[in-house]
């Protein structure tokens, strides 16, 4: 098994869900700092280097979520064809 794929499975499901509600959106006012980047990526205004460094701290642990909800369904459905 490849290592990225090893490091994903040693992450826990609370891990990842803490993680995501903590640093995923922290700060919380005046809105959470992930939605914030989002929106200034939408519109364009993503140029700083600390606003994308901003992001990809921000957006790790839900891409993480992401990534493990997607492993986890894919290795269930190859499980129940096998």
């Amino acid at each position: 098994m490849a290592l990225p794929m090893r490091f994903l499975d040693s992450l826990t499901w609370p891990v990842l869900i803490m993680a995501s509600l903590t640093l995923g959106l922290a700060p919380f006012t005046p809105e959470p700092h992930i939605w914030e980047k989002l929106k200034m990526l939408a519109a364009g205004e993503l140029a700083r280097p600390i606003d994308i460094f901003d992001l990809c701290l921000h957006g790790l642990p839900w891409l993480l979520l992401l990534a493990k909800g997607i492993r986890t369904l894919t290795a269930r459905d190859q499980g129940d064809q096998g």
